[in-house]
C-alpha cells in the first residue's frame, strides 16, 4: 500500500503520471503502452516496476502476456492525490493524445473480435468452440426453471438460448457481433421461436432494462470481456430480486494460441478470482465449481458459477 509521501515523489516524474493516468482508465500490457507512449520496453518496464513496488499499480499474469492496472489497495491519501493529479492533467494536450491513443487500443481490441465473430458466424454451432460441451452444457440446464425471463449475454449464434427457448417465457439474446446477431435472428425464425429477441450490445453495457430478467446467462462469454466485472455488475442490475446468474466459462489455462484461434481476451478463471469477483458484484449464494474436462490437449476445464441476487438489496 503506497503512502502519500511515495506517490507525490513518484509522481515528480511526467512519465509515471502518464503510466498512473492511462492505468486508472484501463488494464493494459506492456506492448500497449509502448503503442501509446510511443516509447521504447525497457523505459515504460522500469518505470512499471517502480509504481508497483511502490503499491501503485499491480501486475497480473494472463498467459505470455503481464496487464497492468492501477492498485484498487491505496490509502486515502494516495486516492485524493491521484485524482486531483488526474482531475489536474485531463485537458492537457499531452494528457488528452494519450487518452486518444487508448481509445485506438481499445477499438482495435473490439475490431479484432467482431472480425473473429463475424467471420465465423455461420460455422460457431458446427465447429468446435473451447469450454462449449454438451456435457458443460447440461449441468447448467440442470439448474433452470422453466418458464422465465431470460437474458443469454453473449449469445453468439443463440445455440444455448434456442434450446431454452421452448420453456422460456422470453430469451433476450445480446451480442456485439452485427453479423452473429443476423443469424441468430434468421435461425430463430427459421425454428419458429418467436419468444427470441435478438439485441446488438455489448455485455458490460447491456441494453435491457433495470430488475426486468429472472435469469442471465454468461456461456463462453466473459473471457471475451473487457473487464469481466463490469459485465457480472450487468447482469446484477438487469436480474429481478431473486433472479440468477449462471456463467459457463473456462479454468485457467495457458493455451496461448487462444487469443488468436478464439480472439480470447482472458485465458479462462481461477475458481476462486471467479467465485470472489461473484460475491464482490453482490450476488449472494454464490458456487463455482469444474463440470467437464476435455480429453485431448490443452485439456480445457470448464467452470460452471452461479449466484443470486436478494431479494431485498438494489439493483447495482
Amino acid at each position: 500500500m503506497s503512502n502519500s509521501w511515495e506517490t507525490l515523489r513518484l509522481l515528480a516524474d511526467p512519465t509515471r503520471t502518464r503510466l498512473l493516468s492511462l492505468l486508472h482508465r484501463n488494464e493494459l500490457s506492456v506492448g500497449e503502452l509502448q503503442e501509446i507512449l510511443g516509447m521504447r520496453q525497457s523505459r515504460i518496464s522500469t518505470q512499471l516496476a517502480l509504481l508497483r513496488k511502490a503499491g501503485l499499480a499491480t501486475d497480473r499474469r494472463d498467459g505470455k502476456h503481464s496487464y497492468y492496472a492501477l492498485s484498487q489497495d491505496l490509502d486515502k491519501g494516495a486516492q485524493q492525490i491521484l485524482q486531483a493529479t488526474f482531475a489536474a492533467t485531463a485537458q492537457d494536450s499531452q494528457s488528452l493524445a494519450d487518452q486518444r491513443a487508448l481509445q485506438r487500443i481499445i477499438e482495435k481490441r473490439r475490431r479484432y473480435a467482431e472480425k473473429h465473430f463475424n467471420l465465423v458466424a455461420e460455422r460457431l454451432g458446427r465447429h468446435y468452440c473451447p469450454g462449449r460441451s454438451w456435457e458443460a452444457l447440461g449441468q447448467m440446464l440442470l439448474l433452470l426453471t422453466p418458464h422465465v425471463r431470460i437474458a443469454d449475454l453473449g449469445a453468439g449464434d443463440g445455440t444455448l438460448s434456442r434450446l431454452l427457448a421452448s420453456q422460456a417465457e422470453s430469451v433476450h439474446c445480446i451480442d456485439n457481433s452485427p453479423r452473429m446477431v443476423e443469424l441468430g435472428r434468421s435461425l430463430a425464425k427459421k425454428e419458429k421461436l418467436p419468444n427470441i429477441t435478438y439485441l446488438l450490445g455489448d455485455i458490460e453495457k447491456v441494453p435491457l432494462a433495470d430488475n426486468s430478467v429472472d435469469l442471465a446467462l454468461l456461456s463462453q462469454a466473459l473471457h471475451h470481456a473487457e473487464n469481466p466485472r463490469k459485465a457480472l455488475a450487468e447482469a446484477y442490475r438487469i436480474l429481478k430480486p431473486g433472479g440468477r446468474v449462471l456463467i459457463l466459462d473456462l479454468k485457467a489455462h495457458r493455451f496461448e494460441k487462444a487469443r488468436e484461434l478464439y480472439a480470447d481476451r482472458w485465458l479462462g478463471f481461477e475458481p476462486n478470482t471467479l467465485h470472489d469477483w461473484i460475491e464482490a458484484t453482490g450476488f449472494q449464494h454464490s458456487a463455482v465449481r469444474v463440470v467437464a474436462k476435455e480429453a485431448l490437449p490443452p485439456q480445457f476445464e470448464t467452470l460452471l458459477a452461479t449466484g443470486l441476487k436478494g431479494r431485498h438489496t438494489k439493483s447495482a
